[in-house]
């Protein structure tokens, strides 16, 4: 089926990104990478209102919530606790200084552990990392990728992109002990570039199409089984939102569009049916 996204947003982000539903507070997060700043917004009937602006001095790829509010947010190349308060601590180091890298999607495990991926910003290919922080410091899961994207879990199995190469890999994992398997290809999608990514309570994955300008949703296998069409072709990450998680909330960019439309660089909505998984609460160490 072809479902048809609505501009949500009266704001317009550069590169919006990473959407997160914080249910205990009713409040949408995202980000957009190239302003370094994280956003909060408020969902009401599909429309997306601003509430919230926290901007860094570098780029910010992911954030994520904690059970008090507080948000874990990866800057260009560390994690950063901001408090409630507007407190900021350094957590961590993932990039070494002087790689022309950065942070890029992240996300959180079923166990409250907060992963995160890296892009080049140079022309290396195959050396980015996908790197989780839990009570050992940084562990890498991979050190080999060409663009670390989305994540998602379904079934005790994490599931997660490679962009340019249009892969999804897929490996065990227990939430319990974080101890994975082998990570193994689940499929490769050929047309557009696989961006952000998310599971919905039915165990499929909804996956952005950067290029296409839609969200796909796909069995764990890789079947085509919905679109959503954006009409913004820089679509980059969905997520499931609201009181019931029945709203698809999309982020979009305007960044690398030679004259970006109107709707480009805002949030998108759709009510596509299913229901999402409850976004997991970053547990920090």
């Amino acid at each position: 089926m072809t479902f048809t996204a609505v501009p949500a947003s009266a704001g317009v982000y550069a590169l919006g990104e990473g959407p997160v539903w914080d249910a205990a507070r009713q409040r949408l997060l995202w980000v957009d990478i190239v302003a370094g700043a994280v956003h909060e917004g408020r969902l009401d009937d599909g429309v997306v209102t601003a509430t919230g602006r926290h901007g860094f001095d570098s780029t910010v790829g992911a954030v994520a919530a904690a059970p008090d509010g507080d948000l874990i947010v990866a800057e260009r190349a560390t994690l950063t606790r901001l408090g409630a308060d507007g407190s900021r601590t350094e957590l961590a180091r993932v990039l070494e200084p002087g790689v022309r890298s950065r942070l890029n999607d992240g996300a959180v495990d079923p166990a409250g552990r907060f992963l995160v991926g890296s892009l080049a910003q140079d022309d290396r290919e195959g050396e980015e990392v996908l790197a989780r922080l839990d009570e050992h410091g940084v562990t890498f899961l991979d050190t080999d990728l060409v663009l670390s994207n989305g994540l998602a879990w379904v079934d005790d199995r994490l599931y997660s992109v490679d962009t340019m190469p249009g892969t999804i890999w897929v490996r065990d994992y227990d939430p319990d002990t974080g101890k994975t398997g082998p990570r193994r290809e689940a499929f490769t999608i050929t047309e557009g570039l696989p961006d952000g990514m998310c599971a919905d309570a039915d165990g499929n994955l909804w996956i952005a199409n950067w290029g296409l300008g839609r969200v796909e949703c796909r069995s764990t296998g890789g079947e085509l089984i919905d679109v959503v069409e954006t009409g913004a072709p820089h679509t980059s990450c969905p997520v499931f939102a609201g009181p019931d998680l029945d709203i698809l909330v999309i982020t979009t960019a305007r960044t690398g569009l030679a004259v970006p439309g109107p709707d480009d660089g805002r949030l998108f909505t759709a009510d596509v049916g299913v229901r999402g998984l409850p976004v997991p609460y970053w547990n920090p160490c």
